[in-house]
């Protein structure tokens, strides 16, 4: 175990350097730019298209623009905002919370383009269905010789989809709850196993399960956990903004933990895209199959993601985390521990049961989205007919999750979420001009 600690540690040291966090955020900024601001200066349009006054059911696609947005945010609105920001804040501090919020800032004008062209340039898997994401952007919309980052992106994305994070925490939540923090050697076993059937009995009936589920579950949790982390927030208003000054003054001077501006700096970065998930691709797969032939009307619904996931939803989860202290000297807690002893110090044992809920919701739908895109990745690299054996490989991820280190889990999805944002963000910016093209188009017919 040690040794698999060791590996999948250093594999995600490697992917999130610099470079990683420059294209990431300096990609995100040059979108920002380059757009002119227009996924920022039409978000009224966005939540127009999300109340489906938009909606085309007659056009090519699988999924409504709402059902479309929920499976994505299903796979981003679940324990990355819950565990994540834990994880964040006890490696860098408070300050790393203001780095998930600029990678969220920028990651609006981000998803504009990524799912802008998820819709642009959809192809045909080798069944003839018709597909959206990275790897067919970049076989449809590149050159041949870009091929390789189609194949890389699939290869990454086999592993960071998979539910080792969610199944992993899950069990971490369970053992907090009902074994009172020191759950039996056997529980992450059977705990997998329970969730492996769980998740079997929708995975297998198909993406429109997976989104008549997300859309029956996840609004509905979403509002419940806000209104836990609210009341907390709320009960101790007087406190809060001197949080927000502890936040920014510790992104740019770090005193607490993690040390140092850059590794700061890098640990919020990869912590917000493991929250909101913009630039990586998943997003571009679940947008992709929405059922629309308007590219730039699903890129601008898409922009909704990162405000509703990271700005709203880990910055509630980054204050009751701050305003319990126990960060400071987190002891045997780590990741979603954190945030339920946070929150019972203040709601008791109501609000640890309530996390539990809604921690159970949240992760299945996280893990049902993630099926699919992993099915994808799947069917692309070794052919449509065959991804439905994708299914057990999924399972199976369930279980080992369940029964290993949160380390081990992070580390290797982490590190894959980082390969999986290469070929998504080069794609990307090669084909910026094309977004622009149609969004200027687009525009005009809008306004008039």
């Amino acid at each position: 175990m040690e040794m698999l600690e060791s590996f999948a540690a250093a594999f995600e040291s490697f992917v999130w350097g610099l470079p990683m966090v420059a294209l990431l955020l300096g990609g995100g900024a040059f979108f920002l730019i380059f757009s002119r601001a227009i996924p920022y200066r039409y978000l009224g349009h966005a939540f127009g298209v999300m109340s489906g006054r938009y909606d085309t059911p007659d056009e090519p696609g699988e999924l409504s623009h709402f059902q479309a947005l929920a499976a994505a945010l299903s796979n981003t609105m679940g324990l990355g905002n819950i565990a994540g920001v834990a994880l964040a804040i006890a490696a860098g501090g408070p300050g790393a919370v203001f780095w998930m919020w600029m990678s969220a800032v920028v990651g609006i004008a981000t998803k504009f383009f990524t799912c802008s062209l998820g819709v642009m340039y959809r192809g045909r898997d080798s069944m003839g269905q018709l597909q959206g994401g990275p790897m067919y952007v970049i076989r449809e919309g590149l050159s041949p010789r870009f091929y390789p980052l189609a194949v890389l992106f699939s290869v990454a994305g086999l592993i960071g989809t998979l539910p080792m994070f969610q199944a992993n925490q899950l069990t971490a939540l369970i053992g907090q709850t009902v074994f009172g923090g020191t759950p039996p050697a056997w529980s992450g076993l059977v705990t997998g196993l329970i969730l492996a059937v769980v998740v079997g009995m929708v995975i297998f009936g198909g993406l429109q399960r997976v989104a008549k589920v997300a859309v029956a579950l996840l609004p509905t949790m979403v509002i419940v956990y806000l209104l836990m982390t609210l009341w907390i927030v709320l009960t101790n208003f007087e406190r809060v903004p001197g949080l927000f000054v502890l936040i920014v003054s510790e992104a740019f001077n770090p005193t607490a933990v993690g040390g140092g501006f850059i590794g700061i700096m890098l640990i919020g970065v990869s912590r917000g895209v493991f929250s909101n998930e913009a630039g990586v691709g998943t997003e571009v797969m679940a947008h992709g199959a929405a059922r629309t032939n308007e590219p730039i009307r699903e890129g601008m619904l898409a922009t909704l993601g990162p405000i509703f996931d990271t700005l709203l939803v880990c910055t509630c989860t980054a204050l009751v985390i701050l305003l319990a202290g126990n960060w400071q000297s987190p002891g045997e807690l780590s990741g979603i521990t954190l945030t339920a002893n946070a929150v019972q110090s203040a709601m008791g044992t109501v609000g640890l049961l309530a996390l539990g809920f809604v921690a159970l919701i949240l992760s299945s739908t996280t893990m049902f989205a993630g099926w699919y895109f992993g099915a994808k990745c799947f069917g692309f690299l070794f052919g449509a007919e065959w991804q439905n054996y994708f299914r057990w490989f999924f399972l199976a991820a369930v279980v080992f999750g369940a029964t290993v280190s949160i380390d081990v889990v992070f580390s290797l999805i982490s590190g894959s979420y980082g390969i999986m944002a290469l070929p998504t963000m080069v794609s990307s910016l090669l084909l910026a001009p094309k977004v622009m093209e149609a969004a200027r188009n687009y525009i005009a017919r809008l306004e008039h």
